[in-house]
């Protein structure tokens, strides 16, 4: 029991997330501006510290912006006519996220600029990552896009993280076993690996969690990804 109510919790948050997509187009933006970070974050030699300082500075952006969401509902939900303190709490909390806004573009100024000086880097080289970096950017990179397209085809019953356009175990299954396949030489692992991913793929559908369309675009999307951070960028 206790397993399927940590189940349902978890349900319960992704569709927050993703309600939270839908319902506010600047939530939006921090999210394909979190792509966009997370994809340039492979193209300069960046030490694990500052990854650490970048990543924490975007996910705090975009947290605060579901808070303040979340409060500006609240409010609408307790009263529609004009009040002086429900407009004072609403700005507090835009306030907050303009703030964690601001030292994003900070903390990335910081990172960026010598690695963008023109008259330092006349031509930005593509620098090759460690292999563990660039496997977590692929695998966020994954369940970023699941999220948009999650968010985007929601159905409308059940929670966003049942069924949908795209099957997010494949994507991920996908995902890993094309990133073994890059990194490994032995053939049998990387047969094995496909095969644990077909299993997972196969595992859906027999479920009836997700259709075999939606699971091959799942399978799709996470080779498509792990080649794309491997063999383009990395």
């Amino acid at each position: 029991m206790k397993v399927k109510e940590f189940i349902d919790s978890f349900n319960y948050a992704i569709s927050g997330i993703l309600a939270a997509l839908k319902l506010e187009k600047s939530l939006r933006v921090h999210y394909i501006a979190a792509i966009t970070v997370m994809i340039a974050s492979t193209l300069f030699n960046l030490s694990r510290i500052e990854f650490m300082i970048l990543l924490f500075a975007v996910v705090l952006v975009v947290v605060l912006e579901m808070v303040n969401t979340a409060i500006e509902k609240t409010i609408d939900m307790i009263t529609r006519e004009y009040h002086p303190l429900a407009r004072v709490v609403k700005d507090i909390s835009a306030g907050a996220v303009l703030i964690a806004t601001f030292n994003a573009v900070i903390v990335g100024y910081l990172l960026f600029y010598d690695r963008l000086n023109p008259f330092k880097d006349l031509i930005i080289l593509k620098i090759k990552n460690s292999e563990i970096h660039l496997t977590f950017v692929a695998l966020l990179l994954v369940v970023l896009l699941i999220i948009g397209f999650k968010s985007k085809f929601y159905k409308g019953h059940g929670t966003h993280f049942q069924g949908g356009i795209v099957s997010g175990h494949s994507a991920v299954a996908f995902c890993i076993a094309t990133i073994i396949s890059v990194i490994s030489e032995s053939l049998l692992i990387i047969t094995l690996s496909f095969g644990l991913a077909l299993l997972v793929a196969e595992s859906r559908v027999e479920g009836k969690i997700h259709s075999l369309l939606e699971v091959v675009l799942g399978g799709v999307l996470g080779i498509l990804v792990g080649i794309f951070i491997f063999k383009v960028i990395g």
